[in-house]
């Protein structure tokens, strides 16, 4: 066969996985965290208590999360919500509430969780146990699947062992390297991923 036929060929083959592949992943990114069209990420600096395990977000380390649910809002929150957002204090609770809701029919329009590749973040010392800092800003938030999260590193946050995110597959490369951990994305996170988690 002629060479520019079978290049011409190869390249429509290239094309026609490529649109498959990323259809894909456009149906993937639906669950879990919507279809990336919702409200602009809030701060969760104003004494707001997590949805999930009545916590005060910021009295505490670690990566923090939100969920907008519009009108399709969970019983659970009150009706008053704007945008029917739903507020973490860490991401173990943002995943383990939208896992229960997703499961009774309620996902989110879009949700949101710490991106460490966008802020400085700090590790201290809290009783022998390395923490790294929480940041409520509404800057400090990605949308939950452009995240890159190292589990079970030697890294705490509010509820022990954290999902921390980068949007920065590098960054979280990273501090995998220097703390330990596997880096597991959105579409990873599961019950088993939760219950698995090192307390």
């Amino acid at each position: 066969m002629d060479s520019k036929l079978l290049d011409t060929a190869d390249r429509t083959r290239r094309t026609i996985l490529t649109t498959v592949a990323v259809g894909g992943i456009g149906m993937l990114a639906g669950c879990l965290g919507g279809d990336g069209e919702g409200p602009d990420p809030v701060s969760l600096d104003q004494g707001q208590s997590c949805d999930y395990c009545n916590m005060r977000i910021e009295m505490h380390p670690g990566p923090v999360g939100e969920a907008f649910y519009g009108g399709d809002a969970p019983p659970s929150l009150p009706e008053d919500r704007e945008n029917g957002i739903a507020r973490f204090c860490s991401s173990s609770c943002t995943y383990n509430y939208l896992l229960e809701n997703e499961e009774q029919g309620h996902e989110p329009q879009i949700a949101y969780g710490t991106d460490y590749s966008s802020v400085d973040y700090e590790l201290t010392d809290d009783s022998g146990t390395t923490v790294i800092s929480a940041h409520l800003s509404a800057e400090a938030f990605a949308e939950l699947q452009d995240l890159n999260f190292v589990t079970n590193s030697d890294v705490e946050g509010a509820m022990g062992s954290s999902l921390i995110g980068f949007t920065d597959a590098d960054d979280a490369a990273a501090f995998a390297d220097e703390h330990g951990g596997e880096i597991l994305t959105h579409d990873d996170i599961t019950r088993e991923v939760l219950s698995g988690l090192s307390a």
